[in-house]
């Protein structure tokens, strides 16, 4: 006890530290737990890292129940109705050609295909910073990012309950990803089922005890709940987790569950991120060098085409489209998510590809404005 209480508390003492200093610089913070974990890796043995892989498996299920708590099921309708051509879009150019290229480049099928979930999503949580620290929140193009990160931010669970589901059989068959496709459907249609005409009943029990000590049970119970039925049924954990929350949400006590459980998950998710720094390990090399740079190059380029053309279709100006298209190329914490679900090589390799591209996203992000009003003046030129 002495040893746990002692290492949890010098470890969550360099979390800090490292955090601090990388906002200081306006570096992602997730960028300094997995640089720490690296750091640390080899001083740590392998019943510890599997303790701080158990710790940061509540963490990322308690990030996707956020993410479901936040989007009550009207508010998934209205936001689908607007976004659904260019979400459609956006996964076809970073999910679906990443995938082609990374499988044409020489990867296997599943290995490719986590390279591709990896590639698809834009950072939530990098992205919203960045418009904060710009003061963008406010502009046109921030209101269709924020969309499109909601879109992907429903996306990825699927995305992941998939991926799961087919590392776990080593092998990739239309019959297996329809049978995963049908679990899925029928496990959200069941929350929605649920949502609509259980929890939207329990609204005022919810706002009648939302503030007593024991509702947190409660609530945790669920998460857990939906969870361990999404396992069950060799899906991901993490969807379970989002439905968790887009049924709570009903009982539009979201907000306040929101500030109970924000806490919480902020000390549990920097040990994700550390554990997968600590599994980045550059011993057997670097694989496929020219396949990091080519998608690193393709990533930008399909963020770019999103941003552009996927601000006309939503209704932005060409100098707004232009700016979405230079401030969506940071990947992040769900592409770290899918690539722990690699073998050590594609892990990897899969890291470095994340550092780069959130880096070179942060930089495109800050300069957007200036690029923006560059190649306007080209184009209209």
């Amino acid at each position: 006890m002495q040893f746990i209480l002692l290492a949890g508390g010098l470890l969550l003492f360099l979390l800090f530290i490292i955090s601090h200093s990388f906002s200081k610089l306006h570096i992602p913070t997730l960028l300094s737990y997995i640089f720490l974990g690296l750091l640390l890796s080899g001083f740590l043995a392998h019943p510890e890292i599997a303790v701080i892989h158990d710790i940061a498996q509540i963490g990322i299920v308690l990030l996707f129940f956020l993410l479901g708590l936040k989007f009550p099921l009207n508010h998934l309708i209205n936001i689908s109705k607007r976004i659904w051509k260019v979400g459609t879009l956006d996964i076809i150019l970073n999910f679906g050609v990443s995938f082609g290229i990374t499988y044409v480049l020489g990867f296997g099928v599943i290995d490719a295909l986590i390279i591709g979930g990896v590639c698809y999503a834009t950072s939530s949580s990098i992205t919203m910073k960045a418009l904060e620290e710009t003061d963008r929140e406010h502009t046109p193009e921030a209101e269709f990012k924020l969309a499109l990160l909601i879109f992907e931010d429903i996306a990825a669970p699927v995305i992941v309950s998939i991926l799961t589901a087919l590392t776990v059989e080593g092998q990739v068959q239309l019959a297996s990803v329809i049978i995963i496709l049908g679990k899925a459907i029928l496990m959200t249609i069941v929350s929605i089922f649920v949502a609509r005409y259980v929890f939207k009943k329990l609204e005022l029990f919810f706002y009648r005890y939302l503030e007593t000590d024991y509702m947190p049970l409660l609530i945790m119970s669920i998460i857990f709940l939906v969870s361990g039925i999404a396992v069950y049924l060799e899906l991901s954990k993490l969807l379970g987790a989002f439905l968790a929350g887009v049924m709570i949400s009903e009982t539009l006590t979201g907000e306040d569950i929101d500030k109970n459980i924000t806490p919480i998950k902020n000390i549990l998710l920097p040990f994700f991120f550390f554990w997968f720094g600590t599994s980045i390990s550059f011993e057997a090399g670097l694989i496929h060098p020219l396949a990091l740079v080519v998608l690193i190059i393709w990533s930008l380029v399909a963020k770019f085409i999103i941003g552009l053309y996927g601000g006309r279709i939503y209704g932005l100006s060409a100098k707004s489209s232009l700016r979405a298209g230079f401030s969506l190329t940071q990947r992040g914490e769900f592409s770290v998510i899918i690539a722990s679900l690699a073998g050590p090589a594609v892990l990897t390799f899969s890291g470095v590809y994340i550092i780069i591209t959130a880096l070179i996203g942060l930089v495109f992000f800050y300069k957007a404005t200036e690029l923006s009003d560059y190649f306007y003046r080209i184009t209209t030129k």
